[in-house]
C-alpha cells in the first residue's frame, strides 16, 4: 500500500481497498418482487436474531421494508452497535459500512449487499490525496490547521483527520466541529463537502473567511493566499444536492402557493436561502412528521426519502423540490434488492459474501475522530 506523506499508516485509494467484493450471480437478477420478498423473509426466519439489516433513509422501499431501522448513517452504525447480531447487512453506500465497522464489536460481520455502492462525494476526497494536499498547505503556514471531515468520507480519512488532530462531524453538528477547531487551532480544513462548509461557515458569522481547495485544478491554487483564509473548504459535493437551484424552489411555489420547503445543508448556498427550513435528513423526517394534515411541503433531498415520507404521513402532502431523475442517488440506487436476497442466502449457507472490513490501524484512528465529535 502506498504510504501516507503526513500520517503515520499506509492506505490506498477506495476502488483498489476492497477487491474481494463480487457481483451479482446471473441466478438471482431477474427475480420479481413477490418471490424476492418471500425468499428474504425465509433467509432472516432462519437467521434470526444472528441477523439485523440497516436501511439508510435513501434506500428504495423494497430495501426499507425488510430493514429492522431506517435512519441516517450513524444513527444506524450505533443501532448496529447496540445489537447482538453477529452480522449487519448495511443497504447504504461504502463508508457507511466502514463506520458500522468502526463502532460495532470485533465479533459483528459488517456487509455491503452491493460492490457498487460508492458514494462519488466520498471519492472526491481520497485520503492520499488529501494528504498531498495537507502537506502542500501546511508548509505555507505556521498557524495550526484542523482538518475536519464530515461523516461522509472513508475511514482513512477520518483517520488522517484524528492523526492531525481534527475530528468528524455530521449535518447536524458541524458547527459545534468548527468551533471545536477554533479552540484547538487558527484554522479549518473542512472536506468533502464544501456546500456544508459554506453552510456551516455562514451560520457561524464566517462567509467571508472562506476560501475553496480545488485538487483537480493545481494552476488555480495560489497556497500563500489559501491560508490567508481562516476556513479551506476541499472541492468537493453530493450530486444530488448539488442538482438543486433556487428556480426549484421559485416552482414549486407557483406550483402550490402554501408550500413550504425543507433542504439538506449539502444543497447550494443559494437554495439553503431560499428555503423555509435547513436540516439533517433527521430534521426533515422531524419536519414532516410534525407538520400539520393538510400543509405541503416540498422535499430537498434523495427522492426516495421523499417517496418514505409521502407513504408514511398522507395527512401531508409531500412533493419532491424536482424530478425523480435530478433528487436520485445512483449509488444508493445500487443496493437492489434482489443483492439482499443474496447475501441473506449465501450466510444462510455459511458463506459471508461482500464483508466490509476496515483496517484495524485506521479503525482505532477514525474511532478518535468519532470519539472528539461525540465530546462535543
Amino acid at each position: 500500500m502506498p504510504e501516507m506523506e503526513t500520517a503515520a499508516f499506509e492506505t490506498d485509494l477506495s476502488l483498489f481497498k476492497y477487491d474481494n467484493l463480487e457481483q451479482l450471480p446471473p441466478q438471482y437478477r431477474e427475480l420479481e418482487e413477490e418471490e424476492r420478498s418471500e425468499r428474504i423473509e425465509a433467509a432472516l426466519e432462519e437467521l434470526g436474531d444472528d441477523v439485523v439489516i440497516l436501511g439508510h433513509n435513501y434506500q428504495r422501499r423494497e430495501i426499507v421494508e425488510h430493514a429492522d431501522f431506517v435512519g441516517d448513517s450513524y444513527q444506524l452504525s450505533k443501532e448496529a452497535a447496540n445489537a447482538d447480531a453477529e452480522y449487519v447487512i448495511f443497504g447504504g453506500v461504502t463508508f457507511m459500512a466502514e463506520s458500522a465497522d468502526i463502532i460495532t464489536d470485533d465479533d459483528q460481520t459488517v456487509i455491503l449487499p452491493s460492490m457498487e455502492a460508492s458514494c462519488p462525494m466520498a471519492g472526491m476526497a481520497e485520503a492520499l490525496q488529501v494528504d498531498d494536499a495537507w502537506a502542500e498547505i501546511t508548509a505555507e503556514t505556521d498557524e495550526n490547521i484542523i482538518p475536519i471531515t464530515y461523516m461522509n468520507s472513508y475511514a482513512d480519512l477520518k483517520a488522517f483527520c484524528a492523526e492531525q488532530g481534527g475530528l468528524v462531524c455530521t449535518s447536524s453538528n458541524a458547527h459545534k466541529a468548527f468551533e471545536y477547531a477554533f479552540e484547538k487551532g487558527d484554522k479549518v480544513l473542512f472536506l468533502p463537502d464544501k456546500h456544508l462548509g459554506e453552510n456551516t461557515a455562514h451560520r457561524l458569522g464566517m462567509a467571508e473567511e472562506t476560501v475553496e481547495w480545488d485538487p483537480w485544478d493545481p494552476e488555480s491554487k495560489d497556497t500563500s493566499k489559501v491560508v490567508d483564509n481562516d476556513i479551506i473548504l476541499w472541492e468537493g459535493y453530493c450530486q444530488v444536492h448539488e442538482r438543486f437551484r433556487p428556480d426549484h424552489i421559485e416552482q414549486v411555489r407557483e406550483d402550490y402557493p402554501d408550500a413550504n420547503v425543507v433542504v439538506h445543508p449539502e444543497c447550494r448556498r443559494e437554495v439553503v436561502e431560499a428555503a423555509d427550513v435547513v436540516g439533517s435528513t433527521s430534521t426533515i423526517c422531524q419536519t414532516v412528521e410534525e407538520a400539520d394534515p393538510g400543509e405541503t411541503w416540498a422535499i430537498g433531498t434523495e427522492i426516495h426519502l421523499t417517496n418514505h415520507l409521502d407513504r408514511w404521513h398522507p395527512e401531508v402532502n409531500v412533493v419532491p423540490l424536482c424530478g425523480e431523475a435530478c433528487m436520485d442517488c445512483n449509488a444508493m440506487r445500487q443496493i437492489d434488492p434482489n443483492y439482499l436476497v443474496w447475501v441473506l442466502e449465501e450466510l444462510t449457507e455459511g458463506r459471508e459474501r461482500n464483508v466490509i472490513e476496515v483496517a484495524p490501524e485506521e479503525k482505532e484512528l477514525a474511532q478518535v475522530a468519532l470519539d472528539r465529535m461525540l465530546e462535543i
